[in-house]
């Protein structure tokens, strides 16, 4: 067959002549007429379409003209009978840009050009390409194995439970069937791919690593601390041949290779270049200026857009879970930001290049185990030759670039080798930190954000609202690469972990500290120094840290508070808001309420907001399942929830408390992750967020105490910077890895080889991945692309419950046919119509658009089936087929549903919401209208317009042919019932209803959003709206740039009244008579003193009275015993107001016993431990009776206890109840301060808490 045409020009007649033939003979071959594989130069056989869409590709796009032999059209390789050695190997060469397909035909010629890598593929295929069983034509043994094998990393199915499905299987298909027996015998044939792992020996002690050197690779033992290279036995001999440490490594090199031997994949790796809109947005890395710096500093890096762009991340984990918490495991994992945004991130494309085996974390010898992936980055960044691009069938010299590492601050600190803690404890302002440390609470605390102010700006000049000084420094500038090399160049770092003979020396002069502790292992890359962000903050601990101090300091939460009697001592010695310091007259400490101090009634409601918020499903955990009503506190957030209610929920909940400055200021504080959080940037409000942010923190310095300005409070003023220079942070933030880390504790089988585990399930999931793309249909998910992130699944609409059958008539069915009719595409040529006819027919209303707007509605429908069925009795009419269904008019017989999904969004109605925990039916839409200021405005103008509504019913509305679903619901009045607040909150009133005579809205033209009741006037509810979950242009060859919905987040400006020169009168102090009552001390040494001054005076009142007195009160309980004190025993305090000169509170020293005398013990004990006279009056006393359970001490045989009323409280030594008892009680009230400091006693000391208990007789 002639194909010169191919390299003529195609607007020439030899070219359509050709083209047209190949067409034919394509369309002849083809199974599917409408997915025939498209030759142009963009699709290059990737995606089929139909023989139209095909033409108008090529004579767009261009035909490739290295497709010579039309394999997949239906040339076999040999059609062209014999030709010329050198002819032959050039089109086996580039003509098969679907290398690594199952359906391959080798040539010999064709073997001879591939890599040694593609001909085992390639003799993997042939393998698993014969039918699973004799006469099966439908599957292959392939096939079968990656379908299984999908399944099993999907549902997580253990290996015997696996093996015993093959076995099932096997056993159910006929005779000689290729079904493996076995799991291994599955995982050998999948490792014929050759995507294997190497196991490199590690000294004990993480000095060094068995490899490189003949002499090194054969020690017997470290050369750097002795330690023996094999595990010790239980004689404490080394096992031969049993190693102690292992580094297990996966070579990323042939890994990339099989990324570009899948056409698919080497498509999206140039995503970057042909698919992303170029503007002045920022949406992916590829639009940072860090990607187009070394593009133009390194031009053959740029030249070729299939050159990588990667990123390492590290963190430990515990493949235990909380089983054993002393191991600890840490991976290495790399991920590709060629790809697009919704798949860079996404598991199937995180590669695992190392896996560091425990039971200890490497800390700072991490640079040992990294050296095997650095050496390999550097032979990467000089190019790798050879590497076959299955998309254009052709070989090239694939390059790649480390842009920055991803971590924890701890592990930050590992990676760069800067000092993350202390003096010099922010790795950008380096050796310009300058914190301060505060005497009373012994921590260092970071202030100085006033240098970030413009030089004349009013808070610098302020020195008695922030720290007492006035600033005139400026911001420290960070410091470039080429800057921290010449500064780590000389530093000598020997690893490894030994004991150390002598205790290091504390440097007391904070100049001497050091910034480094060693030259990173990244700076061997000859690039390294060139980027400017190398190591990333991460946004998600920062945000979970700023999260925690916020709400644990407004809510006073034990534990997570930054106030307490040494925040107010501190602030005191700094000569700042005396007026806060603490009242240590009488009994109790007391503390003012301060400026960040919540009321008891404040308290109420913000934990009352959160406990009624329901978001809808997927959004986050159970917001009430975190709140306690009772203690008035927020505790067990995890990460992604301190995300959902630092940006969205906090804002709400704290819109009626506190005074109006703080509550801005920590808004603001808020919002501002939202808006550092955003999928879309725009750069040219970078500056100003940078600016808006450093106000933020002053206000939060003016208005919170000095303690609560940690390290990461501080870090939060250069995530801007590398928002600025890296892209938007959820390329760059440790969600993804720590989700992936999930699923490697899922692989672990074996307690005694979690890494052996981990590495076997990752091989054989990683060519479970690659082999699925050629083999399982377009629409099959996998382990690694799960379900909900494919493209479709954004386009499908299903329902979610069972449908009820209702008959419609009337008012109601012609609002709803009206609806579709209006949205309808093919339509609205027949609205222009009906308009114009309209016009004639009315002319005295021919320019009042109101009247004719209303009058279209009520007459459309009728109209519009009488005009189809006049036209169809024309042969050569042009109606399309939908409206032909829709002129007929719907069916009366309407499913409706409680549940449906639209676009992979769940929506229910009202009525299912109120049921359940989550809110789904909340809708808005953003629609075209027709807006008039009174009935006889006869000039109505258009425009945008939102509306909320929630979803009272769903419907799927029957024009036989096809259904539509619709959303009926109750729709806000947009006048009174809408309002927007200063911060840019838009509140609704859901009672005032709207629109009424237009409730219908088609289901895939909302948006789903849920309510907040706002605190301030529960009339009105706070919108919060949800990210959107799609990109535009997701998977459509119409549309070339992807682009995101969600637009930038500007934060709010609020008006601070802080613009006067010089210090003001500001009261820090709440008003009212409320205080917060604290014991002397929260900290163990303080508790033990009070402890030790109560002993002293219960000492003293015991000689004043007289042994004698002790002695009657012993005999009149009837003890005789007094029990043997233990060295490790439990305190009670014990509280007695038998006497007003009996001290306030007594020590009884309960011995350590076992289980069975634990009963007896408490009793004797408590009994004895009596103070105060006996009265001769009284023919029963109380006495306390105690149940505790402190460690391991069994509290199953403390006898019979008679039922009645109960406290209990809960502390970290244990739990106490203090039981009541029908007897005569003696009442008495516990001090308000052992309540506050309940949680902070240790050693086995418990206060009882607050409130009215008795004291009742405990027999023998």
């Amino acid at each position: 067959m002639d194909k010169s045409w191919m390299h003529a020009d195609r607007r020439s007649k030899e070219f359509e002549l050709g083209f047209e033939e190949f067409l034919k003979f394509a369309e002849s071959n083809a199974v599917n007429i409408d997915k025939i594989s498209c030759p142009c130069k963009k699709c290059c056989n990737v995606d089929g379409f139909s023989v139209e869409v095909v033409r108008d590709h090529v004579f767009y796009y261009g035909i490739l003209e290295s497709y010579k032999v039309w394999r997949w059209h239906g040339e076999s390789m040999y059609d062209n009978g014999v030709e010329s050695e050198s002819e032959s190997e050039s089109e086996s060469v580039n003509g098969d840009p679907g290398m690594g397909e199952n359906d391959v035909e080798v040539g010999e010629s064709e073997d001879e050009e591939m890599s040694e890598d593609s001909n085992e593929f390639l003799k993997f295929v042939e393998d698993g390409d014969q039918p699973l069983y004799n006469g099966c034509d439908h599957t292959t043994k392939m096939n079968f194995l990656v379908e299984s094998f999908s399944w099993k990393a999907k549902h997580v199915v253990t290996d015997s439970c696996f093996g015993d499905f093959l076995e099932l299987v096997k056993g159910l298909l006929p005779a000689e069937n290729l079904v493996p027996l076995t799991t291994n015998d599955a995982k050998k044939t999948l490792s014929v791919l050759g995507m294997d792992y190497e196991k490199i020996h590690a000294c004990p002690n993480d000095c060094i690593l068995y490899r490189g050197d003949a002499v090194l690779v054969d020690a017997e033992e470290c050369p750097s601390c002795g330690v023996s290279r094999w595990k010790l036995g239980r004689d404490n001999i080394p096992t031969k041949n049993v190693p102690a440490k292992v580094l297990w490594y996966f070579p990323p090199i042939p890994r990339f290779k099989r990324f570009y031997q899948s056409p698919k994949t080497a498509k999206n790796l140039t995503w970057h270049d042909w698919g992303r809109k170029k503007d002045k947005m920022m949406r992916h890395p590829a639009d940072s200026p860090t990607w187009k710096l070394l593009d133009s500093k390194y031009p053959e890096l740029g030249n070729d857009h299939r050159n990588l762009r990667l990123a390492l991340s590290s963190d430990g984990f515990n493949p235990h879970s909380m089983q054993n918490s002393l191991y600890s495991c840490w991976p290495v994992i790399l991920v590709t930001y060629n790809l697009p945004p919704w798949l860079c991130m996404k598991r199937k494309f995180m590669m695992l290049t190392l896996l560091i085996s425990g039971p200890k974390q490497p800390g700072n010898d991490i640079d040992v185990y990294l050296q095997p992936l650095i050496d390999d980055l550097k032979l990467l960044w000089n190019g790798v030759e050879e590497v076959y691009d299955a998309f254009r069938g052709e070989y090239f010299k694939l390059k790649a670039v480390l842009f920055w590492t991803i971590n924890d601050f701890p592990a930050y600190g590992n990676l760069s080798g800067s000092v993350v803690r202390g003096y010099h404890g922010c790795p950008i302002c380096v050796d310009q930190t300058r914190p301060r440390r505060l005497k009373k609470g012994n921590k260092l605390v970071f202030m100085r954000h006033r240098r970030g102010l413009p030089r004349h700006h009013p808070y610098r000049r302020q020195a008695a609202a922030f720290d007492n000084t006035i600033e005139e420094d400026l911001a420290p500038v960070p410091l470039t690469g080429e800057e921290v090399l010449a500064r780590v160049e000389g530093l000598n770092c020997e690893f490894g972990k030994r004991e150390e003979s002598t205790p290091r020396v504390r440097i007391v002069d904070d100049q001497d500290r050091p910034c480094w502790k060693k030259k990173s292992v990244f700076f061997q890359l000859e690039y390294w120094k060139d980027i400017p962000v190398r190591h990333n903050l991460d946004v998600m601990h920062i945000e979970k840290n700023c999260c925690d101090s916020l709400i644990g300091t407004l809510l006073n939460i034990s534990g997570k508070t930054k106030d307490g009697v040494a925040a107010r001592l501190d602030m005191v010695a700094m000569g700042i808001r005396t007026e806060l310091k603490p009242d240590v007259s009488g009994k109790r400490t007391k503390l003012p309420l301060a400026s960040w101090n919540c009321k008891l009634d404040e308290k109420k409601i913000v934990c009352g907001s959160f406990f009624g918020m329901k978001v809808p499903t997927g959004f986050s955990s159970n917001i009430r399942n975190l709140v306690s009503m009772e203690d008035l506190k927020l505790s067990k957030l995890k990460s992604h929830d301190c995300h959902v209610v630092m940006q969205v929920l906090l804002p709400v909940a704290l819109r009626s408390v506190l005074e109006k400055p703080v509550r801005y200021a920590i808004i603001r504080f808020c919002l501002f992750f939202k808006a550092i959080c955003a999928k879309e940037i725009d750069v040219s409000k970078l500056e100003q967020m940078q600016a808006d942010l450093v106000v933020t923190v002053c206000q939060l310095e003016k208005y919170f105490p000095p303690s609560f300005f940690d390290v990461m409070i501080h870090l939060t003023v250069h995530l801007v910077r590398e928002v600025t220079l890296c892209g938007p942070v959820f390329f760059r933030w440790m969600y993804p890895f720590e989700r992936y880390m999930k699923v490697f504790k899922g692989w672990v089988r074996s307690r005694r080889h979690p890494e052996g585990c981990i590495a076997e399930s990752y091989v054989v999931e990683e060519a479970v991945e690659f082999c699925a793309e050629g083999l399982l249909n377009d629409d099959a998910s996998t382990a690694g692309m799960p379900e909900n992130s494919k493209p479709e699944v954004f386009h499908a609409s299903n329902p979610l419950s069972a449908p009820t059958m209702i008959s419609v008539y009337g008012k109601e069915m012609e609002q709803a046919h009206l609806c579709i009719l209006q949205n309808t595409e093919d339509a609205k040529n027949y609205f222009s119509e009906h308009m114009e006819l309209l016009k004639l027919l009315h002319p005295r209303f021919a320019k009042d658009e109101k009247w004719l707007k209303d009058k279209q509605n009520q007459t459309f429908s009728a109209w519009l089936k009488e005009r189809v069925s006049n036209e169809l009795q024309n042969s050569g009419n042009t109606v399309s087929e939908t409206i032909r269904w829709m002129a007929a008019g719907p069916n009366n017989v309407v499913a409706t549903f409680s549940g449906y999904k639209v676009n992979g969004v769940e929506f229910y109605t009202k009525q299912r919401d109120d049921m359940r925990t989550v809110q789904n039916s909340g809708v808005s839409l953003v629609a075209d209208v027709m807006l008039v200021s009174s009935a006889k405005d006869k000039n109505p103008r258009h425009d945008d317009m939102d509306f909320y509504g929630v979803i009272q019913h769903i419907w799927e509305v029957d024009y036989y042919k096809f259904r539509v679903p619709l959303f009926k619901c109750d729709w806000v009045e947009n006048v009174r019932g809408i309002k927007v607040d200063e911060l840019g909150f838009t509140l609704v009133n859901l009672n005032r209803k709207g629109h009424l005579n237009d409730p219908f809205v088609l289901a895939s033209h909302v948006k789903q959003i849920f309510y907040i009741e706002d605190p301030l006037d529960p009339q009105w509810s706070v919108v919060v709206r949800l990210p959107d979950r799609d990109y535009k242009g997701f998977d459509s060859d119409e549309e070339e740039g992807v682009h995101i919905e969600e637009q930038a987040f500007d934060l709010p400006f609020v008006e601070t009244y802080d613009d006067i020169e010089g210090d003001q009168d500001s009261n820090y102090m709440r008003p009212g008579d409320e205080k917060i009552y604290v014991m002397a001390g929260s900290s163990t040494s303080s508790l033990n003193a009070r402890a030790l001054a109560l002993r002293t005076k219960t000492k003293e009142f015991l000689r004043k009275r007289g042994r004698s007195e002790v002695a009657n009160e012993e005999a009149s309980v009837g003890k005789a015993a007094t029990p043997r004190r233990s060295p490790r025993s439990t305190k009670v305090v014990v509280v007695d107001q038998t006497s007003k000169d009996a001290p306030t509170k007594a020590d009884v020293v309960l011995p350590r016993r076992s289980p069975r005398s634990t009963a007896r013990t408490s009793k004797d004990a408590l009994n004895n431990a009596r103070v105060g006279p006996a009265k001769a009056t009284q023919s029963k006393k109380s006495v306390a009776s105690k149940k505790l359970s402190f460690g391991s001490m069994s509290n199953s045989g403390s006898g019979k206890r008679k039922a009645g009323k109960s406290k209990a409280g809960k502390s970290k030594a244990g739990t106490m109840e203090v039981v009541e008892s029908d007897d005569e009680d003696e009442e008495f009230e516990a001090d308000e301060d052992e309540e506050e400091s309940n949680e902070n006693v240790t050693g086995g000391m418990r206060l009882l808490r607050r409130g009215m208990v008795t004291m009742s007789r405990v027999n023998r």
